[in-house]
């Protein structure tokens, strides 16, 4: 790829953005950047089917073969592709009602997705219904927040998750909202809720300091933004008070993003946060470029199914 092919080819849906401290020359003088394309989706809520044509707002959108045909033509063009979920799986057809959970955990078991956090929602057939439904799952459920030791889930998650794809090493951690106030504490029984940004901190020492990654995503199901609250930690608050995540996939208060959200942390670096909307109407695509010193930059957008 020479320099004007790459120009050309990370500036379609946003600018390419840097991640740290150096400057766009970096990948300019790059021969051959490494590209990782990671693939999320958030608060599908047993959407299976696409939108019917008579359907207002969503009229044929949508649909679990769609997105497998979409997310099939992606990683052909490039294999260095993960797929992840932000939560909230279940609920919200007669699918989740009639199967509890069985054809979602399937089909994304089909889909091939690489990993998914946990959603409040996911709790609605009770801890127990969750843990039923996990041999159908042929993936791991990241969330370093949810203390499951004393239930039937202890041992079922991990806090994190570390991919290699094309020479880079990825780091992902899990987050999720807290449960109380939104769930029934007789669905999460014993859970107990870690503070997001403690939990964080500790998870990027683990996956950049300790474990040596290159690229550390977080998937979040705190919700985007809460403009009225100052006390709730939303994804915009813990990018802003955190230091080496570069994505935030996020969930739940179903944001149609269609960039990444820019964000200054701590240190006053870029950072992203993505969130598609909900429903799987959405397929959220993000792009990061590696040069020979494994200085990263990204642009991405919100793909419609």
């Amino acid at each position: 790829m020479n320099r004007r092919d790459f120009i050309h080819q990370t500036t379609g849906a946003t600018a390419l953005i840097t991640l740290g401290s150096l400057g766009l020359q970096s990948f300019v003088d790059s021969a051959k950047p490494t590209k990782i394309t990671i693939l999320h989706t958030n608060d599908v809520h047993s959407h299976i089917e696409a939108f019917s044509a008579e359907d207002g707002r969503n009229a044929n959108k949508g649909g679990v073969a769609r997105r497998a045909s979409l997310i099939e033509s992606i990683k052909n063009k490039n294999p260095n592709t993960l797929l992840f979920d932000a939560g909230d799986i279940f609920q919200g057809t007669p699918y989740f009602n009639y199967y509890g959970g069985e054809l979602e955990f399937k089909l994304m078991s089909k889909l091939k997705y690489d990993a998914a956090t946990i959603g409040n929602h996911d709790f609605d057939n009770g801890i127990d219904g969750l843990y039923t439904q996990l041999p159908h799952a042929e993936f791991d459920f990241i969330t370093a927040n949810y203390d499951f030791s004393n239930t039937i889930m202890d041992s079922h998650t991990k806090p994190y998750k570390i991919f290699n794809k094309g020479g880079i090493k990825i780091g992902v951690f899990g987050l999720g909202i807290e449960l109380k106030g939104l769930v029934d504490p007789a669905m999460y029984k014993e859970t107990k809720y870690l503070d997001p940004i403690e939990t964080s901190q500790e998870m990027v020492k683990t996956l950049k300091d300790d474990k040596q990654c290159d690229l550390v995503i977080c998937l979040s199901h705190l919700g985007y933004n809460y403009r009225n609250s100052e006390t709730k930690i939303s994804d915009l608050k813990l990018a802003a008070a955190t230091k080496d995540i570069d994505l935030i996939i996020g969930g739940h208060t179903h944001t149609f993003l269609k960039k990444p959200t820019v964000i200054k942390n701590i240190e006053g670096n870029n950072m992203l946060v993505n969130q598609v909307g909900c429903y799987g109407i959405n397929l959220g695509k993000i792009d990061f470029y590696f040069d020979a010193d494994k200085n990263k930059a990204a642009n991405g957008a919100s793909i419609i199914v």
